[in-house]
C-alpha cells in the first residue's frame, strides 16, 4: 500500500468578525497582531512548522489585506493560495466546498483545517497520526468544556468516536465517557468528507457534513488541553496578547521574541517600562510616560511624553498622546 501524500491546509479567514466592533473596520479578524505576527501568520507559521507546504486561504471582509501580508507564501516556506468568497460569505463549508481545487488533487491526502482567529499549543503530528489510527472521515480537535460555556457540548465514547453533536445522538455508537468538549476550530479531514456539502450557497461544515458522517460513527475527536485561545471580541483579544507576554506558551512558531523591547525601538530617559511588554521596531516612548504592565506598542508607534498605559495593545503606526487602560488603540481615537 502506498504511503499518504502529505497533509495540505486550509485557513478559514473569511468572516466578518462583528463581535469586535469598530476593530475590524480596520482590519478582518485574522489581521489582529499579537506580538508583532497577524493572527493568520501564526496559522501558517504554526502549520509549517509541522511540515504543512500547501495552503489554502478563503477571503472576504478586507481580505486584501491578508493577501498583501502572506503573499504567495514564499517568504514563510510555504505555497499559499487564496479563494476570493466574493458576494455572499460561503461559510465553512461553503468556504471549504469553493476552495477544494486549491488543496484537493485527487490524491487522497488528508486536510488540515484551521481557523485563522485562534492562537494554539498543539502537535498536529499527533493529531494527524490519531487521524490515520482512527480510520475516519474526519478528526476534530476537542477541549474540554465542563461548564457549558461554548454552547452545546460535543461528546466522544471510549474509542474516540464524536457520539453527541449539536444536540444529536449518533445510533451507531456507544454511551459517552467523560465530560462535555467544544470544538477548537482545528479539525482534520479526507477528501470524500467533503463530499457531503451541499453543492450551492452559504453552508455550515458542522451542521451539514459533520451531522451526516457523525450518524454514520465516521467522526472521532484528539482532546487536547494545551493551550488554545480565540479573540472574537475585544476583551479575549487583549488577553490572548496578556497570555502571550505572560509566557508559559510553548510556541515554537514565533517568528520573534514575544517579550521586551526591539533593539530598533526607542525608550526615552526617565520613561518606566513594567514587563510584561512587547515593544516593537520603530516605536518610542516618551520621557516619563510609564508603559506596562501587559502592553503591546505595534512598530512605528508612539506614546507622549507623561502618557500611561496599562493593559493596552496598540497597533503599528498609532500616536498615542493620552493615558489609556483595558484598551485596543488602532488609530484615529478609534479603541476597542
Amino acid at each position: 500500500m502506498s504511503a499518504v501524500p502529505p497533509a495540505r491546509a486550509m485557513i478559514l479567514a473569511a468572516g466578518f468578525g462583528t463581535r469586535l466592533g469598530p476593530i475590524t473596520e480596520r482590519r478582518p479578524k485574522p489581521m489582529l497582531p499579537v506580538c508583532g505576527s497577524p493572527l493568520v501568520r501564526w496559522a501558517v507559521r504554526w502549520l509549517a512548522h509541522h511540515g504543512i507546504e500547501d495552503i489554502a486561504i478563503n477571503l472576504h471582509h478586507l481580505g486584501e489585506q491578508i493577501e498583501a501580508e502572506l503573499g504567495d507564501g514564499s517568504a514563510l516556506g510555504v505555497r499559499i493560495r487564496y479563494s476570493p468568497e466574493h458576494g455572499q460569505i460561503l461559510g465553512t463549508g461553503g468556504g471549504l466546498r469553493q476552495a477544494r481545487p486549491l488543496f484537493d488533487p485527487g490524491d487522497g491526502a488528508p486536510i488540515v483545517v484551521v481557523n485563522g482567529k485562534i492562537l494554539l499549543e498543539l502537535d498536529l503530528h499527533a493529531v494527524l497520526a490519531a487521524h490515520w489510527a482512527h480510520g475516519g472521515e474526519a478528526t476534530m480537535v476537542l477541549r474540554p468544556d465542563p461548564e457549558g460555556r461554548w454552547g452545546r457540548p460535543l461528546r466522544l465514547d471510549a474509542d474516540a468516536r464524536l457520539v453527541e453533536l449539536v444536540g444529536e445522538r449518533s445510533p451507531v455508537v456507544r454511551e459517552p465517557l467523560g465530560g462535555p468538549l467544544m470544538f477548537t476550530g482545528v479539525h482534520v479531514l479526507e477528501p470524500r468528507f467533503l463530499d457531503r456539502i451541499p453543492p450551492e450557497g452559504e453552508q455550515c461544515v458542522v451542521r451539514t457534513a459533520y451531522r451526516a458522517a457523525a450518524a454514520e460513527g465516521r467522526v472521532f475527536g484528539f482532546v487536547s488541553e494545551r493551550y488554545w485561545w480565540e479573540h472574537s471580541t475585544p476583551e479575549r483579544y487583549r488577553q490572548g496578547v496578556w497570555n502571550v507576554l505572560d509566557g508559559g506558551i510553548d510556541l515554537p512558531h514565533a517568528e520573534h521574541a514575544l517579550r521586551g523591547v526591539h533593539p530598533e525601538a526607542i525608550v526615552e530617559d526617565g520613561a518606566e517600562l513594567v514587563p510584561p511588554v512587547w515593544i516593537g521596531a520603530g516605536a518610542r516612548v516618551g520621557a516619563g510616560a510609564r508603559v506596562g504592565p501587559h502592553v503591546q506598542l505595534g512598530e512605528r508607534a508612539t506614546v507622549a511624553r507623561g502618557v500611561s498605559l496599562r493593559q493596552v495593545v496598540v497597533w503599528e503606526g498609532v500616536a498615542v498622546r493620552e493615558d489609556a487602560e483595558d484598551a485596543v488603540l488602532v488609530g484615529d481615537d478609534v479603541r476597542g
